[in-house]
């Protein structure tokens, strides 16, 4: 920038220089020129110049163009008559010769056509400009002799050198300033831009486009106008525009009417992980306000769609269902493939086959309750599981003989389901473990009738507080301490979109009951 300001400012102030130095010259000469010839048509009107050359008076004249060439400052006057003969020169030994000795210009333009003219020419005494007039004889109007008026050209370059040195001197100083403003501007504009160069903001701008289109949120910057500045493709996706959809250049609320990224401006205060509605959408946004030094520029939001955080956490919530009952299952085992082989060891042969045959016995009792109530493999095995859990736990999962769920619309989604009534029963069966110890019983019941499926879960825990049977569904609040209270959170933001509910109530001889209700069809204004 500094070489470019630099060099331009060189350029333009040398190009006007330039052209001030042409046109100071050329006017200088201009002026001596009409100089010259306002001097020799006033000469050539003298009426002693025009008696003088009538009557031939050598000396005469030639005193008299001596005393008006030092008069008017003129390198010389010569006086010729109508055949350009000299008759009053600087240099005697030039008298009686024609005046085209010198540069061939015999004054035809003057003597023949009576028209005086300027001209530019070498001669005896000089280069010089020159103005030549005729002398006209007023009584007849005949052209009597010719009068020739030179002013030097070495004063003019002199006068030319004067302006040109004064010309120079303020080129040179425009070329400083510019300098000077070149390497000032260039430093606050470098501080602006953080000390980068052209080609590092466009690798950083390349840089940022690619990793804003890779990120799977969708994120929106806007000015401080309101403008969007910045918008990748997860946003039009997530916002489910089309994907051409141009948003940069769009005013925030033309897109978004509901939007309120212009209170970030007005509050200047961050926001995170804030749960809204967009585009029908349930969404969490996080918003940061852009600074320059103490003044907010713009605004940066990102978005995400809640179900997909939700599948995050159903997910990493299933994993650990079945990691517990891979675990449960394989120390029960292992515990009853231990007395087993114990029992057939020490020779008791049939207290090995008694206790296989009630551990066959149970197993088989249970599998064919849940095979004839619950037809659907993914929720029986998640029951099968919890029941193994239960009894590692040294308590019991009673599943009500009468259940029926065979009614499950395929439209509802399994994993979250089973995420939902797992956490349900894990929840019950904590509660019972801290509040009876081993021993306890975990009751559950099913049923598909009519238009709902209905879950009940009781547990023989301390109970629920009724201030809190509300706030247990809410996302961090939890009895077990920090790094708790998802489960019920995940089993709350689930009925929120199916459009189902849950109900809390204390038992009267202890515990509590969960009732979960869900409609076979979802509510029409639900977002799954």
């Amino acid at each position: 920038m500094i070489l470019t300001l630099g060099l331009l400012g060189a350029l333009q102030t040398t190009l006007i220089g330039g052209f001030a130095g042409y046109y100071l010259s050329n006017s200088l000469y201009e002026e001596i020129g009409q100089r010259a010839l306002m001097v020799a048509k006033t000469v050539a009107a003298s009426p002693a110049i025009i008696d003088g050359i009538r009557s031939r008076d050598v000396p005469g004249l030639n005193a008299l163009a001596r005393r008006l060439a030092q008069t008017n400052q003129a390198l010389f006057i010569v006086i010729g008559d109508d055949q350009a003969i000299r008759l009053a020169h600087p240099d005697a030994a030039r008298l009686g010769f024609s005046m085209g000795d010198d540069d061939g210009d015999y004054g035809e333009e003057a003597l023949i056509h009576g028209r005086a003219y300027v001209a530019r020419a070498m001669g005896s005494l000089g280069e010089s400009m020159r103005g030549k007039a005729p002398v006209i004889d007023p009584a007849n109007q005949r052209i009597l002799g010719i009068v020739s008026v030179g002013y030097s050209l070495s004063q003019v370059e002199n006068t030319i050198g004067r302006y040109n040195l004064v010309l120079y001197g303020v080129v040179g100083l425009m070329l400083l300033v510019t300098a000077i403003s070149a390497i000032v501007i260039a430093g606050r504009f470098k501080k602006a831009i953080f000390g980068l160069e052209p080609e590092e903001i466009a690798h950083l701008f390349r840089e940022r486009d690619a990793t804003l289109q890779s990120v799977r949120e969708g994120i929106i910057a806007i000015n401080r106008d309101g403008v969007i500045t910045t918008a990748n493709r997860a946003a039009c996706d997530t916002l489910g525009l089309s994907p051409d959809t141009r948003l940069a250049g769009q005013h925030i609320l033309d897109v978004l009417p509901d939007s309120t990224l212009l209170s970030v401006l007005e509050s200047h205060q961050p926001d995170f992980d804030h749960e809204v509605w967009l585009q029908g959408r349930q969404m969490v946004v996080n918003r940061l306000p852009v600074r320059q030094g103490d003044e907010v520029i713009g605004v940066v939001a990102s978005f995400r769609r809640r179900d997909e955080l939700d599948l995050v956490s159903r997910q990493l919530t299933r994993i650990q269902q079945y990691a517990d009952t891979l675990r449960s299952q394989t120390h029960e085992y292992s515990n009853k493939l231990h007395t087993i082989a114990g029992l057939i060891q020490i020779g008791a042969h049939d207290e090995a086959l008694a206790l296989i045959s009630s551990e066959t016995s149970d197993h088989q009792s249970l599998l064919h309750l849940l095979l004839e109530a619950v037809p659907d493999p993914i929720i029986a095995g998640c029951l099968l599981g919890k029941y193994n859990r239960a009894r590692e736990l040294g308590l019991h999962l009673d599943i009500d003989p009468d259940s029926a769920m065979e009614d499950i619309p395929d439209a509802m989604p399994r994993d979250q389901l089973v995420s939902v009534l797992g956490n349900l029963i894990e929840n019950a069966l904590e509660a019972t473990r801290k509040h009876t110890g081993p021993g306890g019983q975990v009751r559950l019941s099913m049923t598909g009738l009519g238009e709902e499926l209905i879950f009940e879960v009781e547990d023989q825990g301390p109970g629920v507080p009724e201030a809190a049977q509300q706030a247990i569904f809410e996302r961090g609040v939890s009895s077990k301490g920090e790094d708790h209270g998802i489960g019920l959170h995940l089993v709350q933001q689930f009925l929120n979109r199916w459009g189902g509910s849950v109900t809390v109530e204390n038992l009267p001889e202890g515990g509590s009951r969960f009732t979960l209700y869900l409609p076979k069809q979802p509510d029409e204004t639900s977002n799954l």
